[in-house]
């Protein structure tokens, strides 16, 4: 099992994934963050990213208003920047560029293990191990077609209701 707490096994990883350890850690984003147990999650720590895929970046944020000016400090000169807030999951959430790869840090008042994005990254984890290379490969097909990853997953195992609901229940 990887340990996802460690951006390191990046470097062994697929090009894209030795491209976004080199990114992140000549930006010292993950350092920038470290008061927020960051966490890398989504597709391309689980190589199932396809070619728009951004870096997600997950955070315990206890204090949503210092949290921002924390980001807007860091990262208010990379391209794209900018900062949203979402009342549905009190969260706060940053998007922006850099070397080619768009970011998305997502702060929510959670322990980062605890947040939904690390769950559902280590559940699909375990199922890809699980179901082999073909699984794979369908599943970045089914995400060239339009489909967020959770949904894909869930159209494949059969899954029926709300997708991110659906594959929560699978976890051990």
């Amino acid at each position: 099992m990887i340990n996802f707490l460690n951006i390191s096994y990046l470097q062994s990883g697929n090009e894209k994934q030795k491209k976004a350890y080199q990114v992140l850690t000549n930006n010292k984003v993950l350092e920038k963050l470290s008061p927020y147990q960051p966490i890398l999650v989504g597709t391309i720590p689980i190589n199932i990213d396809i070619k728009n895929s951004d870096l997600d970046i997950i955070c315990y944020v206890e204090d949503k208003i210092a949290f921002a000016k924390e980001l807007t400090d860091y990262f208010r000169h990379k391209e794209g920047f900018k900062i949203t807030g979402n009342a549905n999951f009190k969260s706060i959430k940053a998007n922006f560029f850099i070397d080619g790869f768009e970011f998305e840090i997502f702060g929510q008042s959670l322990p980062t293990k605890a947040q939904n994005a690390y769950r559902h990254m280590l559940i699909e984890y375990q199922i890809l191990l699980e179901k082999g290379e073909v699984f794979r490969q369908e599943i970045i097909s089914l995400k060239k077609q339009g489909y967020k990853t959770e949904p894909a997953f869930a159209k494949l195992l059969g899954l029926e209701g709300n997708p991110y609901e659906e594959l929560l229940k699978l976890e051990s």
